[in-house]
């Protein structure tokens, strides 16, 4: 499954400081922000994060697992 990311840079919807302050809890590395399915997305963990409401839910058990 592909999902279409864009970059922390070019997010509007939410506050481009604290994306950019949030790695992966798991893996430590940066994050793509999916803005059609509103989630952080960590490739080296395989997991995307929700985003609900404008505020990252940065829990491991929370996050989706992706290929």
């Amino acid at each position: 499954m592909s999902v279409d990311t864009t970059t922390i840079t070019e997010v509007s919807e939410i506050d481009r400081r604290m994306l950019e302050a949030l790695i992966c809890p798991q893996t430590h590395t940066s994050l793509k922000y999916s803005a059609e399915n509103q989630e952080l997305i960590s490739e080296a963990a395989g997991l995307a994060f929700p985003v609900r409401s404008g505020i990252p839910i940065m829990l491991i058990d929370q996050a989706r697992r992706i290929e």
